[in-house]
C-alpha cells in the first residue's frame, strides 16, 4: 500500500512540475500588476493596508510558479511598499509590525497554496488512474464476453438464497435454449425443465457435497435445449459464503459438450473395433497355421509312403492322389487370400462375357461335389428350364456359388440336406443356397460377411476355412452389380444364404462352331530354369523333360545369364528373388543378348500381386505365373506358344 502512495505522490510532483511557468517571469509579472493596482488605488488608501494587492499576488504566484516563485513575489512585494507607502522608513515600528504582518500571512498563504496545489495534482493522477482502472476493466470484459463466446462457455450466477438463476452472459441462454426475457429459474425449475431423469439425482448429490467451504463443483450431465434433443453440458463452479458458512451464491461456467462425448464415443468404439480386429487377426493367423498344416499333414505321409513303397503301383497311385487333392486344397487357400487383397484394394477386375446361369450352378455343383459326397449330403437343385442369362465373370461366380455351397457342406452335420434353387424375378435371379445344418447365432448374423469372421466352435473350427470366403463372396456379388444376405433362424435352424443377380435381357449370340481336330504335340523346345531353390528348379526341370523338352538349370541370375549365353534357350522359366541378381535385372540382360530377343521369358514366383505383375511386364517379361505352377496348366501353355525358330548353330 505504501509503494502504491508513494507512486501516487510522485506521480503529483511531476504533474505538478508540468502545470508551473517559469517562476521569475511569473513573479515579476504579478508584482508588477500588484504595485499598479496598489497606485491607483493609492488617492482612495493612502498609506494605510499597502500590501492589500500583493497578498492576491502571492495566491497567483505561488498557484502558477510555484513556492520560490510566491518567496520573490513576497520579497519584491516588501520593497515596493517599502519605498512607496512607508514614509517612516522601514525601521520604523509601525513598518516593522506591518511587515511581520505581510510575511506571516505571505508565509501562510505560500503554505497553503503549496498544499492545495499539490493536493488537487494527487486528486488528478487519481483521477487519471481511475479512469485507466475503468478503462482496463472495459476491455477485460470485452476480453471476456469475446472469449466466452467464441469458446461457447456460458458464464451463470446462482443466488442460493432467493434459488434463482442468472445468466450473466447470451451463451449460457444459448445452451439452454432459453430467451433472458423469461422469467428466472429455481433449482427445481431448472432440473424439471431442461434436466435428464437419469442425472438429476447425481446433480443434486454433487450440488450438496459442494455446499463446503473449499469444495469445487462439477458435473457433466444430459440438457434439453429448448424442445430439441438431449445434449452434454459441462457445468463447473464454486459457491461463495457468508461469515456463518452457509453457501450464498454459486458462480460458475457452463459447456456444451456434446460434440466432444461424441468424439469420445467414436475413439471408444474405434478402440473397441482394433481390439476386436486385433482378436481376430490373431484367430485368422491361427486358422491359417491350423489350414495349412492340414494339407500338409497327408502330403508328408504320402512322400514317407512313396519313400517305403517300393514301387507298389496301386498304393503309389493312391498316395499321389491324395498329395494332389492336398496340394490344390492349398492352393485355394494361397488363391483366396490374394483375391482378397485384391478385392480390399479394389484391384480385381472382373472379365466378364455371356454366360447362362445354368453353366455357372453347373460348375460350382461339380466342384463342391467331392466335399458333398464326403459328408453323405444330399444335394437338392431347381432352377428354370429357360435359359438365364448373365454379364458375368463366369470363374468369379463360380467361386461365389462353391463357397456358399461348401459352407453348407461344413456346417451341416453327416447326411444333411442342401437345397440350390433359382428363380428369375423381373430383372433379377434370386439363387437361393439352404441347409437344414447348425444354422448361424442371432448375434453373429451382422458379422458373417466381416472379414476374417468365423463361428465360435471346435467343430467348425477344423473345417472352417480362413474367415474370408463370405466377405469375399459378398465383394464379387456387388461386382456384379447384386447382393446377398445371410438368414438363420438361430443355432441349429439351419442357414439360407440368398443371392441377387441382375439378368441380360437380350439374346445370348449364337456360338461359332469349330470342328474338332487333332491335337498336336507340342514341339521340342530348350528350356531354361531358374529358381534359388535347388528343390524347386529340379522338379520343375523334370516335369518339363518329361513332356519331351531339353532342360537346363540356373541357382542364380548371374548363373542364368551366362547359361542364356551357352544354352540359348526358347523359354526361360526364371524366379525373381534371387541373390546375386534378382530375377528383374537377369531378364533385362538376357534379353539385350544377340540371339535372344525373342525368347520367350516367363516369371515364375511366390509373387502374385498386381503390382509384382506389372514390375514383370515392365522387366520384359512375357507372362507372370505364381508358385505351385500347374502342370498341365503348364504344359498346355508351352502348347499355345508358337513353334520355336531353328538356330542354324544348333540344328
Amino acid at each position: 500500500m505504501n509503494g502504491r502512495e508513494d507512486t501516487v505522490r510522485n506521480d503529483a510532483r511531476a504533474l505538478q512540475r508540468q502545470h508551473y511557468f517559469n517562476g521569475i517571469v511569473v513573479a515579476l509579472v504579478v508584482v508588477l500588476i500588484a504595485g499598479l493596482i496598489r497606485w491607483l488605488l493609492n488617492p482612495l488608501l493612502g498609506f494605510r493596508v499597502p500590501f492589500a494587492t500583493f497578498f492576491l499576488a502571492i495566491v497567483v504566484a505561488v498557484r502558477f510558479g510555484g513556492v520560490w516563485s510566491a518567496v520573490l513575489t513576497t520579497v519584491l512585494g516588501l520593497g515596493w511598499a517599502g519605498l512607496f507607502w512607508f514614509p517612516e522608513g522601514l525601521l520604523a515600528s509601525e513598518s516593522l509590525t506591518g511587515g511581520a504582518v505581510y510575511l506571516f500571512s505571505a508565509a501562510a498563504i505560500i503554505a497553503l497554496g503549496h498544499r492545495m496545489h499539490r493536493a488537487e495534482a494527487i486528486a488528478e493522477v487519481r483521477s487519471r488512474q481511475l479512469e485507466d482502472t475503468v478503462h482496463g476493466l472495459q476491455l477485460s470484459q470485452g476480453r471476456l464476453q469475446l472469449a466466452t463466446e467464441v469458446s461457447g462457455i456460458g458464464v451463470f450466477e446462482w443466488d442460493v438464497l432467493h434459488d434463482r438463476f442468472t445468466g450473466e452472459n447470451p451463451e449460457v441462454y444459448r445452451i439452454l435454449g432459453r430467451d433472458p426475457a423469461q422469467p428466472k429459474l429455481s433449482i427445481n425449475e431448472f432440473i424439471e425443465r431442461h434436466l435428464h431423469p437419469d442425472d438429476a439425482q447425481r446433480l443434486q448429490l454433487l450440488l450438496a457435497q459442494s455446499m463446503r467451504p473449499g469444495e469445487h463443483f462439477h458435473a457433466v450431465f444430459r440438457s434439453r435445449r429448448g424442445d430439441s434433443d438431449w445434449r452434454w453440458v459441462e457445468v463447473s463452479g464454486r459457491f461463495l459464503f457468508d461469515e456463518a458458512g452457509a453457501p450464498t451464491h454459486l458462480l460458475g461456467v457452463i459447456a456444451d459438450i456434446s460434440e466432444r462425448k461424441q468424439l469420445e464415443d467414436n475413439l471408444r468404439q474405434m478402440a473397441a473395433d482394433l481390439s476386436e480386429a486385433d482378436h481376430r487377426k490373431d484367430e485368422f493367423l491361427a486358422t491359417l497355421a491350423h489350414e495349412l498344416r492340414n494339407p500338409l499333414a497327408p502330403i508328408r505321409n504320402g512322400i514317407e509312403l512313396l519313400k517305403r513303397g517300393q514301387g507298389n503301383p496301386v498304393q503309389t497311385s493312391r498316395v499321389v492322389g491324395v498329395m494332389e487333392r492336398q496340394m490344390s486344397h492349398m492352393v485355394r487357400l494361397v488363391d483366396d487370400l490374394i483375391d482378397v487383397s485384391r478385392i480390399t484394394r479394389n484391384k480385381l477386375e472382373l472379365r466378364r462375357e455371356r454366360v447362362q446361369l445354368a453353366q455357372v450352378i453347373e460348375s460350382a455343383v461339380e466342384a463342391s461335389r467331392p466335399m458333398l459326397e464326403a459328408k453323405g449330403h444330399r444335394l437338392s437343385v431347381s432352377i428354370p428350364t429357360a435359359p438365364i442369362h448373365l454379364d458375368a465373370d463366369l470363374t468369379r461366380l463360380v467361386q461365389v456359388f462353391a463357397n456358399l455351397l461348401n459352407n453348407s457342406v461344413k456346417y451341416t452335420d453327416r447326411g444333411g440336406h442342401v437345397q440350390l434353387s433359382a428363380e428369375r424375378i423381373g430383372r433379377e435371379v434370386v439363387i437361393t443356397v439352404a441347409d437344414n445344418g447348425s444354422g448361424i447365432p442371432v448375434a453373429m448374423l451382422a458379422k458373417v460377411f466381416e472379414m476374417f469372421t468365423q463361428l465360435e466352435r471346435s467343430l467348425e473350427r477344423s473345417q472352417g476355412g480362413l474367415g474370408i470366403g463370405l466377405s469375399m463372396v459378398k465383394r464379387l456379388v456387388e461386382l456384379h452389380g447384386g447382393s446377398v444376405t445371410i438368414h438363420s433362424d438361430g443355432a441349429g435352424l439351419g442357414t439360407r444364404a440368398q443371392v441377387r443377380l441382375p439378368v441380360v435381357l437380350s439374346p445370348e449370340p449364337r456360338p461359332v462352331a469349330v470342328e474338332p481336330g487333332a491335337i498336336a504335340a507340342p514341339p521340342r523346345r530348350r528350356i531354361l530354369v531358374v529358381d534359388d531353390n535347388q528343390d524347386a528348379a529340379e522338379s520343375l526341370a523334370g516335369i518339363l523333360a518329361l513332356i519331351g523338352n531339353d532342360t537346363a538349370i540356373a541357382n542364380d541370375g548371374v548363373e542364368a545369364v551366362a547359361e542364356a549365353i551357352n544354352f540359348r534357350p526358347h523359354v526361360v522359366m526364371l524366379d525373381l528373388g534371387m541373390p546375386r541378381m534378382n530375377g528383374y535385372e537377369a531378364c533385362r540382360q538376357i534379353r539385350n543378348q544377340p540371339g535372344n530377343r525373342d525368347t520367350v521369358i516367363i516369371a515364375v514366383t511366390g509373387w502374385g500381386q498386381d503390382e509384382d505383375r506389372r514390375r514383370s511386364e515392365e522387366a520384359g517379361f512375357n507372362l507372370h505365373l505364381t508358385k505351385p505352377v500347374d502342370p498341365v496348366a503348364l504344359e498346355a501353355l508351352l502348347r499355345s506358344l508358337p513353334p520355336p525358330a531353328i538356330d542354324p548353330r544348333l540344328a
